[in-house]
C-alpha cells in the first residue's frame, strides 16, 4: 500500500510539474460561430486589453492548478473525455492509463484490506480498550439475565461496559444477545471470541482493568468447575496481572471444589453454588408458600434490594432499639467491622464504630435515620409456638440438587416425618438409599416411576401428604424437554386437587423462565427457575461483593 501510495503522488507530481514546464493546457473550444466572433470584436472596447483580437497569449497552470487536473485523471477515467487540443489530450491520456494501473491498484488494494480487517473484526479477536468494565468468562444460559440485571444496575453509572469471552462466534454471540436481551440501556456490551483459560485470550479482554469478573458455569464440558477452577488461575495467577486485588465471582456446582477455588482466588474470589442455593430456597418455599417471590424481589435490581449503610448515629445502640430507627428501609443485620456479618441477631447486639447496618431499601439514598422510632406496642403480642407434628412429603423428579433437598428438609421435620421420592431414573435408587442412613428425622423411601404418568400419580394418594416437590429431570433431559416433562406433571397434580377437593402445597422446578409464564396455567404455589436465581445471585454479588458474606 505505501509503495502504491508513493508511485501514485509522483505519478501526479511529475505530470503537473511537465504542465506547468510547458504550460500545456486544453485549447479554447472552436465552437463559436463566425458571425458570433465578428459581432464580439465589433462591439469590444478597442482599447479593452481583454477584447477578442487583443488578448495576449495565455499562460499554462500553475502548479496547484496541474496538480489538481493531474490528480482527477488518475483516479477518474472518464475526466479525459471533456479534454480539448490533441497535445493536452495525448498527454493526459497517458496519465489516465498510469491511473488506471496504478492508482486503482491502490484503491483495490485499500479496499481488500479494509474487507480483511472488518473480517478479523467480526472474528472478535481485537483488544478490547474499555475500563472498569464487567468481565463474564464462559457462556450459559444463565449468561441473558446476568447481562440484563447488569443493565439495570449500570443505569446510573458512567459509560457502563460488559465483556463477555467465551469459546464461541463472535456474531453468534452477539445475535443471541440481541435476541434475548430486551433492552441493555446505557450498558454497552462487547463479545470476544477465545478460551477464557488461554492466557493470551484472556488479555484481550483486558482483566487487570475490570471492575468485577464473573465467571459462569460452563455446559459444554464434563467437569465444568475444573474449568471455571482454571479460570480463576488465568486470572489471579497471571504474569501481567495487576497489583490491586481482583473481584471475582464464580459459580460452582460441586461443593467439594470450593476448598480449591478458595485456595486458589483466596480473598479475591467469591464462590456461588448454584445447586445448592436453589436446593435450599427449593425447600424454604415448599414449607413457606409465596418466599420464592420474596427472594426474587430481593435478587433482581427491580424494587428493593439489600444495602450495607454506615450509620455514626447507630454507634452504642442495640441492634433492637435501631430496628425502629429506619424511617423508609428495613433492617435486618450487621456487618461488623471485622468483616462477619450477622443477620437478624440477638436484639442485644450492639453497633460500634465502623459497623455497618445491612438494611432493605429502595436506594442507598432512602436510607434514613429517625431521631427516634415510633412503634405500636399494643400490636405486640405474645404466643407459643405450636408443636411440631409429623409430616409426609413427596418429591417428584429427580436432578443431582435432590441429594441437597433431603439433607436440608431433614432440618426443618420433627422426628419420624416421612418423605418419599418418585422418579423416572432406576439409578436414583441407589443414591436415595445412601442418604437415608444419614438422616436424623426424615423416613426416606423411594419408588421407581414414570411422575407424568397419570395412574402411576393416583396410586400415590396425593392428598395425603402436605408438601410436594417437582423436580425437572434437568440432568438427563434437554432443558425444553425436561420443563415440558415437568409442565405436565403439574397439570395432573392440579387436576387431581380438583376432583378430590383437597389441598397441598406444590413447588416446581424449571429451568427456562420462559416455560414459567407457560407454566402458570397449572396455578402451582411457587415456581422456582434454577437459571433466574442462580444468575440473580451471581449478579448482586459482583456489584456488591459484601453480599457474599451475608450469612443467617
Amino acid at each position: 500500500i505505501g509503495w502504491l501510495a508513493m508511485i501514485s503522488l509522483a505519478m501526479v507530481l511529475v505530470s503537473a510539474v511537465f504542465l506547468v514546464a510547458t504550460g500545456l493546457k486544453p485549447e479554447e473550444e472552436a465552437a463559436l460561430e463566425p458571425a458570433a466572433v465578428e459581432n464580439t470584436v465589433d462591439n469590444a472596447d478597442a482599447n479593452d486589453p481583454a477584447a477578442p483580437g487583443s488578448e495576449k497569449p495565455e499562460e499554462g497552470y500553475n502548479f496547484a492548478e496541474a496538480a489538481w487536473q493531474s490528480l482527477m485523471h488518475s483516479i477518474d477515467a472518464g475526466t479525459v473525455a471533456g479534454d480539448t487540443g490533441w497535445r493536452y489530450r495525448g498527454f493526459m491520456f497517458l496519465i489516465t492509463l498510469g491511473g488506471i494501473f496504478i492508482v486503482s491498484s491502490l484503491i483495490g488494494v485499500l479496499t481488500s484490506g479494509l474487507e480483511g480487517k472488518l473480517q478479523e473484526l467480526q472474528k472478535g479477536r481485537s483488544f478490547v480498550c474499555e475500563e472498569n468494565h464487567t468481565l463474564i468468562l464462559g457462556w450459559s444460559s444463565r449468561i441473558f439475565l446476568v447481562i440484563s440485571e447488569l443493565a439495570k444496575a449500570n443505569e446510573n453509572a458512567k459509560k457502563p461496559r460488559v465483556v463477555v469471552l467465551a469459546d464461541r462466534d463472535k456474531v453468534e454471540m452477539d445475535d443471541e444477545i440481541r435476541s434475548k436481551v430486551e433492552d441493555t440501556g446505557r450498558t454497552k456490551v462487547v463479545c470476544r471470541s477465545g478460551s477464557p483459560i488461554d492466557l493470551s485470550d484472556l488479555e484481550i479482554v483486558n482483566p487487570h482493568a475490570t471492575k468485577s469478573i464473573i465467571i459462569l458455569s460452563p455446559v459444554e464440558f464434563a467437569d465444568p468447575d475444573a474449568q471455571v477452577i482454571k479460570m480463576i488461575l488465568a486470572i489471579t495467577n497471571n504474569p501481567n496481572r495487576r497489583a490491586e486485588k481482583y473481584h471475582i465471582v464464580a459459580e460452582l456446582r460441586d461443593p467439594k471444589y470450593v476448598a480449591v477455588a478458595k485456595m486458589v482466588g483466596k480473598d479475591e474470589v467469591e464462590i456461588v453454588l448454584a445447586d445448592d442455593l436453589i436446593s435450599r430456597i427449593t425447600v424454604q418455599t415448599s414449607r413457606q408458600t409465596g418466599l420464592s417471590v420474596v427472594y426474587k424481589e430481593l435478587l433482581d435490581f427491580g424494587g428493593d434490594e439489600i444495602y450495607f449503610s454506615e450509620q455514626s448515629a447507630l454507634a452504642g445502640k442495640t441492634y433492637g432499639e435501631a430496628i425502629a430507627a429506619f424511617a423508609d428501609s428495613a433492617l435486618i443485620g450487621i456487618r461488623f467491622a471485622d468483616g462477619k456479618t450477622k443477620l437478624n441477631p440477638l436484639m442485644d447486639a450492639k453497633f460500634s464504630a465502623g459497623d455497618k447496618a445491612v438494611v432493605i431499601a429502595e436506594d442507598d439514598d432512602k436510607i434514613h435515620i429517625t431521631a427516634k422510632g415510633d412503634f405500636n406496642e399494643s400490636a405486640i403480642v405474645s404466643g407459643s409456638a405450636d408443636a411440631q407434628k409429623n409430616e409426609r412429603n413427596l418429591i417428584l423428579g429427580w436432578n443431582a440438587k435432590g441429594v441437597t433437598i433431603v439433607r436440608e428438609m431433614d432440618k426443618y421435620v420433627s422426628k419420624g416425618s416421612e418423605l418419599k421420592v418418585v422418579a423416572d431414573l432406576p439409578e436414583a435408587r441407589e443414591t436415595v438409599e445412601a442418604i437415608a442412613a444419614e438422616l436424623t428425622n426424615l423416613k426416606l423411601d423411594f419408588a421407581l416411576g414414570d411422575t407424568s404418568d397419570r395412574e402411576v400419580l393416583d396410586a400415590l394418594g396425593l392428598t395425603s401428604y402436605q408438601h410436594v416437590i417437582l423436580l425437572c429431570y434437568g440432568d438427563n433431559l434437554e432443558i425444553q424437554e425436561a420443563d415440558s416433562k415437568t409442565l405436565m406433571t403439574l397439570l395432573h397434580l392440579r387436576d387431581i386437587e380438583q376432583k378430590k377437593g383437597e389441598a397441598f402445597s406444590v413447588v416446581s422446578e424449571m429451568l427456562d423462565v420462559k416455560n414459567r409464564v407457560l407454566a402458570e396455567i397449572a396455578k402451582a404455589d411457587d415456581f422456582i427457575v434454577s437459571d433466574e436465581l442462580a444468575g440473580l445471585l451471581l449478579t448482586q454479588v459482583a456489584e456488591n461483593k459484601e453480599l457474599a458474606a451475608c450469612r443467617a
